[in-house]
């Protein structure tokens, strides 16, 4: 198959260099110096040093040509990166099925990615989001993952995920399209929260009790929007909150350890030199929850850490000095 990676950050050279194997591959990027330098080194040495680009992974800097032919087209952009993308490939003819690899919300209108799609695709381009517990890092140097793509055409999500589908790289399909995503969505915000505790040194416990509420905050959402309760327990909910609030790859949870020791969120951000979802997605999952009057204090306490990280350890406190009340 001839696909269409577009965006070539650390998740879009990553599934690149691993779907490269088995299909016909081209990664672009807006960025023309970037991909002059992943031509002349054939690494990427900016978002995704020490992993050798395949020699059959072709690299492109003009989108048309990049699209042209491709059955397939993996949108490995930032969620913000989305709208401006897809106005870019109508501008390029391209017409191929899409599936998206971004976890957020859109910042100012509060839109998830497939409410953003509706917005700038024809309706009869297929299309679906692939998500789930999965490190750059590790995709890149082969190691097992497992995903879940989900469409609301039933028979595109079998057909994508099976084409994906590879000896490492596991997909499962899913018809779960606002589960999938308000899970990646959110969880993002839950790991900067993770971040926060282990790095102000509350301990393992707390960190467990964090992410099992978390999950808690990410389902109430999720159901409120359309998602089902047992997308929340599987890859693209549990499993990706759980990879995300505890592995150190986790650039979410970097932010959060970076907001524990007071350090300024613009300097958290430049020191980490990539793009971290979950700080551009809290508030506008703050704003949606008050709208839809969904109970979310984890997520506003990371709200007013971002605003402030010298508020980090009275968050903590405020939601340690909650009304005690049932689980459920």
């Amino acid at each position: 198959m001839k696909i269409a990676v577009l965006g070539a950050g650390a998740w879009g050279t990553a599934i690149g260099i691993s779907l490269s194997a088995h299909h016909d591959v081209t990664l672009w990027a807006r960025d023309a110096a970037l991909i002059a330098a992943l031509r002349s080194s054939r690494s990427n040495q900016r978002y995704l040093p020490g992993h050798a680009l395949p020699a059959t992974l072709a690299l492109e800097e003009e989108l048309p040509r990049a699209l042209g032919g491709a059955e397939l087209m993996l949108a490995a952009v930032t969620t913000n990166g989305l709208r401006a993308t897809l106005e870019r490939v109508r501008a390029a003819g391209g017409s191929a099925p899409l599936v998206w690899l971004c976890k957020g919300f859109e910042s100012e209108r509060a839109k998830l990615p497939h409410e953003i799609c509706a917005e700038e695709l024809p309706p009869a381009v297929p299309r679906a989001v692939l998500s789930g517990p999965s490190f750059a890092e590790e995709v890149a140097r082969g190691l097992p993952a497992a995903l879940t793509l989900a469409a609301a055409d039933a028979g595109f999500a079998r057909r994508a995920a099976r084409a994906l589908h590879g000896a490492a790289l596991r997909i499962y399909p899913s018809e779960d399209v606002a589960g999938v995503e308000v899970a990646g969505a959110v969880k993002n915000v839950m790991a900067i929260a993770a971040g926060v505790s282990d790095g102000l040194g509350l301990g393992l416990n707390a960190r467990a009790a964090l992410i099992t509420r978390g999950l808690a905050e990410m389902t109430r959402l999720g159901t409120a929007l359309g998602g089902r309760p047992e997308t929340f327990m599987g890859l693209a909910g549990a499993g990706d909150l759980i990879l995300t609030c505890t592995g150190d790859l986790s650039r979410n949870r970097r932010v959060g350890l970076a907001l524990a020791r007071g350090t300024p969120l613009a300097q958290a951000l430049a020191a980490l030199g990539h793009a971290a979802e979950g700080v551009y997605t809290a508030r506008a999952v703050a704003r949606l929850a008050g709208e839809l009057k969904v109970e979310m204090p984890i997520t506003r306490a990371v709200c007013r850490v971002l605003d402030d990280p010298q508020r980090a350890r009275a968050a903590v406190q405020e939601l340690l000095a909650r009304e005690q009340k049932a689980e459920y």
